[in-house]
């Protein structure tokens, strides 16, 4: 009777009667699925991943939403704001035997934190790999006192072989009331963090994927000025045949 390897290659057995060129067709048939070019599915968006035939690997990397940046308040004479930068979002990824994985599997993509200090949204490939969003800027009150806001830095929660946190925002700073500079965004594993920002300047959004967004800066008598958006984060399955 054939017998197989592990990995479910034919071969025959002494005693086998089978003729030589059926069992080189049972090989090539059974070799032939595994030469193929890997697949590979791109989540921006939450959805449903189902299995391809013939798995045998899955690399699965998972990156989650950026953070905002926080506004710069509104402002009268002699008064300055700032705000602090957003966190990165948290990665995960890990290599996964395709017969531990269920056949259908749901994919949440973490949206980018909003304008105004917003958290990133977390993303994940079912339970087996997950990823936190970054934590949103801080913003100052507006007047004449020279000090610094605090931008995003949380401890993510991450499920994977590899498992990275997102770079915290910088602080917004306010010089008394000669100026102020808004944090800079915190990089992620897949996205850059935004750059700070100078006095009278409007946050700039993250970096895709899950950069996180900076803060805005107001010197005196300035209406409020945006933080910038955190980016969102995505979800990349690898199929290997």
């Amino acid at each position: 009777m054939t017998q197989t390897t592990p990995n479910g290659i034919p071969y025959p057995e002494e005693t086998d009667s089978t003729r030589l060129w059926e069992h080189f067709e049972s090989l090539a048939n059974a070799i032939d699925p595994q030469l193929g070019a890997p697949s590979r599915q791109i989540f921006t968006s939450s959805g449903s991943w189902s299995m391809p035939a013939n798995a045998k690997w899955l690399r699965v990397q998972v990156q989650a939403g950026g953070g905002a940046g926080h506004v710069a308040a509104a402002t009268s004479t002699s008064q300055t704001s700032c705000g602090g930068g957003g966190q990165g979002g948290g990665y995960g990824e890990s290599l996964l035997l395709a017969s531990s994985v269920s056949s259908t599997v749901s994919v949440t993509v973490g949206a980018g934190g909003v304008a105004g200090g917003g958290a990133g949204g977390d993303s994940s490939f079912g339970s087996y790999v997950t990823a936190g969003g970054g934590a949103g800027g801080a913003t100052s009150g507006a007047d004449g006192t020279a000090t610094a806001v605090a931008g995003g830095g949380a401890t993510q929660t991450i499920v994977g072989d590899i498992a990275h946190q997102g770079q915290g925002g910088g602080a917004g700073v306010k010089f008394g009331a000669a100026g102020a500079a808004g944090g800079h965004g915190g990089a992620s594993h897949m996205g850059g963090g935004a750059r700070g920002v100078a006095t009278n300047g409007v946050g700039v959004a993250g970096g895709t994927y899950g950069g996180g967004g900076s803060g805005a800066a107001n010197t005196a008598s300035q209406a409020q000025r945006s933080g910038g958006n955190g980016a969102a984060g995505i979800v990349i399955v690898t199929t290997y045949f």
